[in-house]
């Protein structure tokens, strides 16, 4: 039994892991990094494995940091089977042709770069993976489990799925291992959810196990309360709309999309916030999303779930608009107040809100609410930080909007909820910790106890 990483070491994307056992190999996601050029470049370096060798694919969710190189695993030789929860399943194949079409995008714009600069390439520059290569993949995806049932995969491979309460079909990954008479039960936290949220329900109780593998994203910080970052998220659209300004709220759109517009709705029947906004989502990929996430209630609490079998829609406001049309959301920056305007992508590193970044972050009437992570290297990151003047599509934009960081609306438990989780696992003998900033890491690897505590390094590899 060997376990190895193969992503998400000491930094906070690109997750991929591998469990040799029994004969057989089973990756553990294959994501996409995410972040500065730097990182971006890793997407196209080896793997650290055959692909053609792997035989299963177990995916904890849809994220494109644990999904995102899926398509570049078939393309370069996986044939095996891809196992994740139903509404995991439906959230990757959105995220993949999105990703897929970016992907293509940044190729074509590469390309003209280059020949601006009189520089002619014998072959056109190639994207990462296509719309094709995205497409084929899908074929791969086989069965949907459903939470707390165990799945014999192989003889002496049983794992069960366990609600990590991250996104909607998300997962931590159960292992009772069994080879040449040694037992190992070994357990992924995937990424964990933060307790207390809307629509779905709080990470699972994880069991007692031999070795871990857990997240460490916010492993160094506890985050905002969410009543309180709620509130300030009503306060700051009050303030902005009473002074004539637009909000802008770069949006994942997986999930937070889905929670803003439930806050939205909450605080519209209360009177928290005015009714009669002009709210956009202006993202065809969190439109999308929202239309599965009402096709899957099955992972809601209990109260979405009841909202949803009395008839309510969790996601209605008065006056919500979906934008999927590019003249569409072009007509929203003829707006010079007044309006919410939700976008992708979360960090600003691509997407449609940089356009209305582009038309909004200098005039100070205007507000900029973030709901999310910003890792370092993003457009994000570096207004959070505190930058003066930002460059977007090459022009220079000064940062006068108003900034504000909302940490409690995050989809990652922060580091007591990790610690908590982390306990009701027993005494692991190890516990290895993946996808977090190595600050982050070191963090909380000094509140571990009665476990050894390691830290992998790209590629590296372990007995179990």
């Amino acid at each position: 039994m060997r376990l190895s990483f193969h992503g998400a070491d000491r930094n906070v994307t690109g997750s991929c892991h591998l469990v040799e056992c029994a004969g057989k190999q089973i990756l553990i996601d294959c994501g996409m990094y995410q972040g500065g050029r730097e990182l971006v470049e890793e997407n196209a370096a080896p793997f650290g494995f055959d692909p053609a060798s792997i035989d299963y694919l177990l995916l904890t969710h849809a994220h494109l940091d644990h999904c995102g190189r899926i398509p570049l695993l078939v393309k370069q030789g996986f044939t095996g089977e891809i196992i994740s929860t139903a509404a995991s399943f439906e959230l990757a194949r959105l995220v993949l042709l999105d990703s897929a079409g970016l992907q293509e995008e940044e190729a074509r714009y590469q390309q003209r770069r280059a020949q601006r600069h009189g520089k002619h390439h014998k072959k056109p520059l190639e994207p990462l993976y296509t719309t094709l290569d995205a497409l084929n993949s899908f074929d791969y995806f086989g069965r949907h489990v459903d939470y707390n049932t165990p799945l014999q995969i192989a003889p002496g491979i049983r794992v069960t799925f366990l609600d990590a309460g991250h996104i909607l079909g998300s997962a931590s990954l159960f292992f009772e291992l069994e080879e040449k008479n040694r037992h190992q039960r070994l357990l992924f936290s995937g990424d964990l959810g933060y307790s207390g949220r809307v629509i779905l329900r709080d990470p699972a109780t994880p069991p007692a196990v031999d070795t871990l593998v857990m997240e460490t994203t916010y492993g160094d910080r506890l985050h905002k309360q969410l009543k309180p970052s709620i509130e300030e998220l009503y306060q700051a659209i009050n303030q902005t709309i009473e002074q004539g300004g637009n909000v802008i709220i770069p949006t994942f759109a997986l999930e937070r999309a889905q929670e803003i517009l439930y806050y939205l709705r909450e605080g519209m029947e209360k009177n928290a916030i005015p009714r009669l906004i002009n709210v956009f989502l202006d993202s065809p990929m969190a439109i999308s999303a929202t239309e599965i996430f009402r096709r899957h209630p099955e992972c809601f609490d209990t109260e979405a779930l009841q909202l949803s079998q009395d008839g309510d829609d969790p996601f209605a406001l008065p006056r919500l608009h979906f934008t999927r049309e590019t003249a569409q959301s072009i007509a929203i920056n003829q707006i010079e107040g007044g309006a919410i305007i939700m976008a992708g992508s979360g960090m600003c590193t691509g997407g449609r809100v940089r356009h209305h970044l582009r038309h909004n972050l200098w005039d100070k009437r205007n507000s900029v609410i973030f709901v999310g992570y910003a890792a370092q290297g993003t457009l994000a990151r570096r207004i959070i930080d505190g930058a003066k003047k930002v460059h977007i599509f090459g022009e220079e934009i000064s940062v006068n909007a108003s900034i504000y960081t909302i940490g409690g609306f995050s989809a990652h438990a922060d580091q007591a909820e990790l610690l908590a989780w982390q306990q009701k696992t027993g005494n692991p003998k190890r516990t290895f910790l993946i996808h977090g900033e190595e600050e982050a890491m070191r963090a909380f690897a000094q509140r571990l106890q009665r476990t050894e505590v390691i830290m992998p390094t790209l590629h590296a590899s372990y007995d179990l």
